[in-house]
């Protein structure tokens, strides 16, 4: 009767271990494989979002729609601008513009690069002509790009590959959608995501068949405790806690099992902050161009990033805040990429309507990053590097602690850089001058304590 009852209860506990598993892995596989999937159209929404901003809507309309149109002035011009951005983004494979038509559901290219392009010195080899026609009725995403930033819901297959697509549109100096930025980008590495998944997935049933049976026939009841921590492991990653890890003593079976669930919590994580340094990347590298056209302010964000560096460390700020902070500097000027360049790179004083454009770049720059980040210090940095200490700045009128320290360690550095720099309105002031003008505007314009943890810093590199 024991023994009948012992293999009883070793089937019946075999049974409900593996359900159990079957079930929470193949939760953690769908899991794993949407949240990359969205996070990839988040991505790829926000990559579409920003780089439409570098089309000029203007220059775009007058492309003659004709197959001669590869060799005007203003198709090279848009071409180069496409080609630009597909080089500062590896991942993307394919770019082009394309707008409606009076026919329902037919559109029409405008400039469409040929994928080749990006790897030969050939500026313009079209892919599709200029007037080419396009049924759309099929892409339900690319015709509502006329109303906001969007992307594929699924994976695209075809002879060229697997590729998820991108859509933004671009707006005219109205505001007013006059065309669709396309961008498609490799999806192939979100199979590979599956495929790992679906093997680590088969290997920890496999594993949890074996042990189960090993240990239901020696100590059964051991085995209940640790069933809940993976449980309960399973329903934290789902709610997004990837850094929450199951804690089971022993060298038996069920303890790798919770290793190896581990693992997949941190390959989750892993991938996870992949996808937000490729964003982060894309972002930066952005910066880098618009500094690029005003050799007034080229490498200025870099600077910023240094100097707010060393004051962190003057300040006692932790490692890995200091870190967060040196990234966060260098995407300050972000918003920057949605204000004319006529605007940027004006000689002389700015008109009051110019300088409530230049205004509004910290908060464009905030929405442009809290997209994908979500960390208060990062944006804060973006959103807030102009607030003033006395509440006198912009966009929120922010004061004293209101401001996130980040964004007044930003403040300061940012504010040496400038004064220090030559810029198309004035000559650069001397270090002494930036200085003094520091001073003067601390308890003002800047927290008291960053201002003193910056002299500090200058009298130890002088």
């Amino acid at each position: 009767m024991m023994t009948k009852f012992r293999i009883k209860l070793m089937l019946a506990f075999l049974f409900a271990l593996v359900f159990v598993i079957a079930v929470d892995n193949f939760f953690i596989y769908k899991l794993n494989f949407n949240v990359q999937f969205e996070d990839l159209r988040s991505k790829l929404k926000s990559i579409s979002a920003i780089s439409s901003l570098m089309i000029d809507a203007d220059k775009l309309l007058s492309v003659p729609l004709n197959r001669e149109a590869i060799h005007s002035p203003q198709y090279r011009e848009i071409a180069k601008t496409l080609l630009s951005i597909k080089q500062s983004n590896p991942n993307i494979k394919y770019i082009y513009t394309i707008a409606k038509t009076d026919a329902p559901g037919v559109w029409r290219f405008i400039v469409d690069l040929d994928p080749l392009a990006a790897h030969s010195k050939q500026i313009i080899r079209a892919s599709a002509f200029p007037g080419d026609t396009y049924d759309a009725t099929q892409m339900p995403e690319m015709m509502a790009a006329y109303e906001q930033p969007t992307a594929d819901k699924k994976i695209m297959v075809d002879e060229w590959g697997a590729c998820v697509s991108g859509y933004a549109p671009i707006k005219n100096k109205a505001g007013e959608a006059v065309a669709v930025l396309g961008v498609d980008i490799d999806a192939g590495y979100v199979y590979a995501i599956r495929r790992s998944a679906l093997w680590r997935t088969a290997f920890i049933l496999f594993g949890g068949i074996i042990f189960s049976l090993l240990v239901a026939f020696f100590v059964s009841r051991r085995i209940s405790e640790p069933i809940k921590q993976l449980t309960k492991g399973t329903r934290k990653i789902a709610a997004g806690d990837l850094d929450y890890r199951v804690r089971v003593r022993g060298k038996d079976e069920i303890a790798q099992l919770a290793t190896e669930f581990n693992s997949m919590a941190a390959s989750l994580k892993n991938a996870n902050n992949k996808l937000r340094d490729y964003f982060y990347g894309i972002v930066q590298s952005l910066v880098r161009s618009l500094e690029a056209k005003d050799h007034y302010t080229r490498g200025h964000s870099d600077r910023v990033s240094d100097y707010s560096v060393k004051i962190a460390q003057a300040m006692g700020l932790p490692a890995a805040k200091i870190e967060l902070l040196r990234k966060a500097a260098q995407l300050h000027d972000i918003g920057k990429i949605g204000v004319d360049e006529q605007i940027l790179n004006k000689n002389g004083q700015l008109s009051q309507q110019e300088r409530a454009v230049i205004n509004e770049h910290p908060a464009v720059g905030g929405e442009i990053l809290s997209s994908v980040f979500d960390d208060a210090d990062m944006l804060s940095v973006a959103k807030s590097h102009h607030e003033h200490f006395d509440g006198s700045g912009y966009p929120e009128h922010l004061a004293g602690n209101q401001i996130n320290i980040f964004a007044q360690i930003v403040s300061v550095a940012d504010a040496y850089d400038a004064m220090t720099s030559n810029r198309s309105y004035r000559p650069a002031m001397s270090k002494e001058e930036a200085l003094r003008r520091i001073k003067e505007a601390s308890g003002a314009q800047f927290n008291p304590e960053v201002v003193k943890a910056f002299i500090k810093t200058l009298n130890e590199t002088a």
